[in-house]
C-alpha cells in the first residue's frame, strides 16, 4: 500500500524482490516520489522516467489536498533537492493522473522488465493500492525466476500505502 504522498505503506515479498534491488525501498519509510527524483539508481531502472515522474507528481497533485502539510513539505523539500524536474511537474495542472499504465525496469537480477500496473483509491484511507502485472511472456518468466516459482504461477506484486 502507498499512501497520497507516496511512502509505501506494506508491499508484498514479491515486490520486495522487484523494487528492493533497484534501491526503492532503501529508506525508512520508503517513498516512490522522493527515491524517482533523488536517487540516481532510479533514472537507470526507470527506462521511461519522464512518464513515470509524470505520472507520481500528477497523482500527488490531484489527489491530495495541498493545504496537507505532508505534502507540503514533500513538495518543498523535493523542489529543493530535485529542483525543475520536479517542480516543473508539480506546477503543471494539465498533467492529470492516471490509474492504469506501463513500466519498463532494468532490474539487476531479472533483466529488462515491462510491467503494467493499476492504481487502486482506498479514499477514506488516503492509500493506493498498486497492482503490478507481467506486460509480455519475457517478464512474466523473468518473474517467475526471480520469485522462484515455476512458470505460469500467480504473478501479481503489490505495494501499497
Amino acid at each position: 500500500m502507498v499512501n497520497w504522498i507516496g511512502d509505501v505503506l506494506a508491499h508484498t515479498a514479491g515486490y520486495e524482490r522487484l523494487a528492493g534491488p533497484i534501491g526503492l525501498l532503501d529508506d525508512e519509510p520508503p517513498n516512490l516520489l522522493r527515491y524517482l527524483f533523488t536517487d540516481e539508481r532510479a533514472r537507470s531502472a526507470y527506462r521511461d522516467w519522464d512518464r513515470v515522474a509524470d505520472d507520481l507528481v500528477a497523482q500527488l497533485r490531484h489527489e491530495v489536498p495541498l493545504r496537507d502539510p505532508y505534502v507540503a513539505e514533500l513538495a518543498d523539500e523535493l523542489t529543493v533537492t530535485a529542483g525543475a524536474d520536479f517542480a516543473d511537474r508539480f506546477a503543471d495542472l494539465a498533467t492529470a493522473p492516471r490509474r492504469t499504465g506501463s513500466q519498463h525496469i532494468e532490474h539487476p537480477e531479472a533483466g529488462s522488465l515491462r510491467l503494467l500496473h493499476e492504481t487502486f483509491a482506498l479514499p477514506d484511507e488516503g492509500q493506493r493500492v498498486i497492482v503490478h502485472l507481467p506486460a509480455d511472456d519475457a517478464t512474466a518468466a523473468a518473474l517467475d525466476r526471480l520469485n522462484g516459482r515455476r512458470p505460469g504461477a500467480l504473478r501479481a506484486v503489490e505495494a501499497a500505502g
